[in-house]
């Protein structure tokens, strides 16, 4: 009896050790490729430079990248109103 645990906790390791390693062999090749040189990462910038991933478009009104809801908080307006704010060119 005492033999047959021991066959079964050394497949039980054995299967832990397997799973361990292609867990390690996945994370290793999930590196991927590094960026291009002069590439920034999230770097999706409109034609104002504003970074669209972080909320920014563009206002004419204030000349600068603003997040809508926090212009609209700040000069209280509606945000949906973003655009007719910011007038030509605002995005929203």
């Amino acid at each position: 009896m005492c033999a047959a645990i021991m066959r079964r906790m050394k497949s039980i390791v054995a299967t832990l050790m397997l799973i361990g390693t292609v867990l390690l062999a996945a994370c290793a090749g999930a590196s991927g490729t590094p960026p291009a040189p002069g590439a920034s990462v999230g770097g999706n910038q409109d034609t104002h430079g504003c970074l669209s991933s972080a909320g920014y478009s563009w206002c004419a009104r204030t000349n600068r990248c603003e997040r809508p809801w926090e212009l609209a908080q700040k000069e209280g307006f509606a945000a949906e109103g973003f655009s007719t704010y910011c007038g030509a060119g605002a995005r929203q």
